[in-house]
Parts: structure tokens; sequence; C-alpha cells
């Protein structure tokens, strides 16, 4: 790369590095980096802005987000990004409970939730399977379901 960095801001957070890519219209995507990512102050307010309400997020996880989400995906995903956002701090719901929300399958709900690229602010970690945790990012196993754990347990959820 030439020396621009492709984030407004990298942070650090209880979960390690944060890499944050805003576009024209809104925060565009949280990116889970490499420990030793260096830290990279916000390039204007607005990327102040994300950065203030998601570190306000870690240390509360009922504050409300006010900042403009602009994620790209597909008409399907965002309606499922959408119903995500509806699901308050501290609660949870199955794949299929959201899949049924839809009209969909939760197959599908799970692909979208997997597309996420703002994890955190658009929770796809309050969706669980119903025999418990479910994945993460597309992820059974390792560190994106410690993640997700973290997240849960942050916002007062205990679910294994």
């Amino acid at each position: 790369m030439n020396g621009i960095s492709v984030y407004q801001a990298v942070i650090a957070t209880p979960l390690g590095r944060i890499g944050i890519r805003m576009s024209d219209k809104g925060l565009s995507a949280l990116d889970y980096l490499l420990t030793d990512a260096a830290e990279q102050p916000p390039v204007d307010a607005v990327a102040e802005t994300v950065v203030h309400q998601l570190l306000a997020y870690f240390h509360d996880p009922r504050i409300t987000i006010t900042m403009p989400l602009a994620p790209v995906g597909t008409t399907f995903q965002r309606k499922v990004w959408t119903a995500l956002r509806a699901i308050p701090s501290g609660a949870v719901l199955s794949y299929g409970e959201l899949a049924r929300q839809l009209d969909t399958g939760p197959r599908a709900v799970g692909g979208a939730c997997r597309s996420n690229p703002i994890p955190i602010l658009i929770p796809c970690h309050r969706v669980v399977s119903r025999q418990g945790l479910g994945g993460y990012s597309g992820e059974m196993k390792g560190d994106p379901l410690t993640i997700k754990r973290w997240l849960l347990r942050h916002e007062g959820v205990m679910i294994e």
C-alpha cells in the first residue's frame, strides 16, 4: 500500500483493534484487526463521533447509537441487518425466530449475519442457535466465538 490507510480510525477495544471505515453516507464497516495493528486517530469529526459512540458501547452496552450506518449489501441483507438493530441489548433471538419474523429461512438469516460489515453496531451477535451460541462471522469455533461470547456477556446474556 502507498501509505494511505483504508481506515478513518483504528482503535483499541476490549476485543482488540478495530478498524473503522466510512463512506460519504456514514459508517460502512468495522473490521477486527490483528492485535499488533497500529492505532490511528480519527481523521475527521465524523470518524471521531464513530469512535466516541463505539467506545461508549464498550462502557455501557445500552447506549443508543445515533451515527448513520451505511453498510453495503443486497436488499435482503439490509432487511436482516435492519431487523438485527431492533433486537435490544441484552436480548437474543434464534436464527429461526428471526427468520419467521422476516418470512425466510434460518440459513438465509445466518448468511446475512455472516456478511454483516458492521458487527457490534449491527448486532449479529444477538442471534443464536436453538441449541446454544451458534456461529459468528461464519465461524463455529475459535476467536470469533470468543468475541460473540464476550459481547453477549457484556450485554448481560449468558449462553453457551
